[in-house]
């Protein structure tokens, strides 16, 4: 689902399985998109409380007791596929620690239907990628740590990757508008496994740690960016699309009261609170629309995701809560922030960019395409010898010393003549710089502006402007009108007479072939008529001779007959000897 301008961050919320769900404190409203939190007063004697016990979310979705697949489907894939059209796209997970925000991005290793966002929209792009032949893809990956306010190249570790020193890295803002990591390694790839290792890779080097809530806890953010670029096989157009695909994995926010956390996870827990303080920050500053300054640079975090906050991007959000009673301080915090970002814009564009290479090539092209149409028309309007170069450095001299000599009174008329002073040997006759003149009026002041000033002053009642030959052809669509009103119109005349001749010779065609048809259906019936009658014939002429042949039989005496019958018998048996015994 591709975000129209103008329209909000997509956020869903997301509650992890869990056997203590407090179905009390939490409500599904069954519109699948409200979640009612209520919190118990408390109750110890002699304290006043008026804060408020009942809360109401409504956000775009609430994913409980879903699987992967249908957290991918409503989450990731439109994200996915909107890149493939040249839209930035951003997935990320908000939550407190423990919530499920890794396993929802990433996904768990022992099953395969258990893989994550980040696995699934890889295979999205190179499934799209070998479905789309008439576009040519190139995709790249590269994979950013942002651990205790320090940035961390993960695929720093694949062979061939160039290091870089700890403070080689940074954040830095584009011509565009947009932000990049200065020194972050970026590998291209060319099929799903291939950035599948990549991923694996990154996340071998990923920095965890164990606390109270989680064994397995994050402790950096995590930024996987699959860049990509689509250029069409059909269009020989120098346009070209790219793409940036943000899957952003957060830390957790911690309460240190109930993780217990200690000595390095400690300090790893203040900059993770720290770094989510600011983009909460941030988040408040792009939903107030009155406010002129986001603090994007108050850290690494909220500086790196410039281009997936309330920018040229598809944004969606996934709200990871903890839903047991004990934790429902830390999902109200989730929730209101979940509600917060709800109300940040976007105003997604496609990335189109064209390639000066091509484009020159292009250019040079349709010079050329030009020159030859303007060729032919000097040949249709019998103007030969015509230049349409650009005036050399001589010419542009001997004009102006036309000029100057024409306002001094010592030149009675600009010709346009060019004298060679180049070459001391005669030349012959001087060639012309242009050989045709048309009333194309130039200011002087074009090409003289100091002769211009003394000319305005002493020759007042003049016009400032001279003749100069044409170095363009009338437009187009002029020229064209003026064929059609000369050579064309009877060209159009003779058309229309063709035309004429042709239809009426159709015409006669299809009569004709009627007429044939005609006779083909008469002549196919008459001879079939004949064939019946002849067939009738030779059964009455076969039946006429049998019968005469009897009546003779039965007249002839009993003596003959039976000599007749002697003798074909006779011949019967010879026939059969001779047929079983032959000579």
């Amino acid at each position: 689902m591709i975000a129209h301008p103008g329209s909000e961050v997509r956020v869903l919320i997301r509650s992890r399985p869990t056997a203590n769900f407090a179905q009390e404190l939490i409500e599904y409203l069954p519109d699948g998109q409200t979640v009612s939190v209520h919190q118990r007063k408390d109750s110890r004697k002699g304290v006043v409380n008026n804060q408020l016990s009942s809360w109401s979310f409504r956000l775009d979705g609430v994913l409980h007791d879903v699987s992967q697949e249908e957290v991918y489907g409503r989450v990731g894939r439109g994200v996915v596929l909107g890149a493939l059209e040249g839209y930035n796209g951003t997935v990320m997970c908000f939550g407190q620690t423990g919530a499920g925000k890794t396993y929802t991005m990433t996904g768990a290793t022992e099953n395969y239907k258990q893989r994550g966002i980040i696995p699934r929209a890889l295979q999205e792009v190179f499934h799209e990628v070998e479905q789309r032949s008439d576009h040519a893809f190139s995709v790249h990956l590269s994979f950013l740590e942002i651990y205790n306010e320090t940035l961390v190249d993960l695929l720093a570790s694949v062979r061939g990757c160039p290091g870089v020193g700890p403070g080689g890295m940074a954040v830095v803002e584009e011509a565009g508008g947009g932000v990049s990591v200065r020194g972050l390694s970026l590998h291209p790839v060319h099929s799903e496994e291939a950035a599948l290792n990549l991923l694996f890779e990154g996340e071998m080097n990923r920095i965890i740690g164990a606390h109270a809530l989680n064994k397995n806890s994050s402790r950096s953010h995590c930024i996987l960016t699959v860049h990509i670029e689509s250029r069409s096989r059909t269009l020989s157009d120098a346009k070209y699309v790219t793409s940036k695909l943000n899957l952003v994995d957060l830390a957790g926010s911690e309460r240190l009261g109930k993780t217990g956390s200690e000595g390095q996870v400690l300090k790893e827990a203040m900059y993770i609170n720290k770094s989510l303080s600011f983009l909460e920050q941030a988040i408040l500053a792009l939903a107030d629309r009155r406010r002129d300054h986001v603090p994007f640079r108050q850290t690494k975090l909220t500086h790196a995701l410039k281009d997936s906050l309330g920018g040229n991007c598809n944004t969606v959000l996934v709200a990871n809560i903890y839903g047991e009673a004990s934790q429902i301080e830390e999902t109200l915090s989730t929730l209101r922030f979940a509600s917060r970002m709800k109300c940040v814009q976007m105003d997604p564009v496609v990335n189109e960019h064209t390639d000066p290479v091509l484009q020159v090539r292009k250019l040079e092209k349709e010079i050329q395409l030009l020159k030859q149409e303007l060729s032919i028309h000097n040949t249709l309007a019998n103007r030969m010898g015509m230049s349409y170069d650009t005036l050399s450095e001589t010419q542009v001299a001997e004009i102006q010393s036309q000029v100057r000599r024409y306002l001094e009174g010592s030149l009675d008329e600009i010709n346009g003549r060019e004298h060679d002073t180049q070459s001391q040997e005669p030349q012959g006759p001087q060639e012309p710089l242009r050989t045709e003149y048309t009333h194309t009026y130039v200011p002087l002041y074009n090409i003289c502006p100091v002769y211009y000033m003394c000319y305005s002053m002493h020759r007042d009642n003049m016009s400032d402007l001279v003749f100069l030959p044409s170095s363009s052809p009338p437009p187009k669509a002029e020229a064209f009108e003026d064929f059609k009103a000369e050579r064309g119109s009877e060209i159009n005349r003779i058309l229309k007479e063709n035309k004429v001749v042709l239809l009426e010779r159709r015409a006669r065609l299809r009569e004709l072939t009627e007429c044939v048809n005609t006779a083909k259906r008469e002549i196919d019936s008459t001879s079939t008529a004949l064939h019946q009658w002849r067939d009738k014939r030779q059964s009455q002429g076969m039946g006429a001779q049998n019968l005469n042949a009897q009546r003779a039989f039965n007249q002839t005496p009993s003596c003959q007959r039976d000599r007749a019958i002697m003798i074909a018998s006779s011949w019967d048996l010879s026939g059969s000897c001779s047929q079983q015994s032959p000579v």
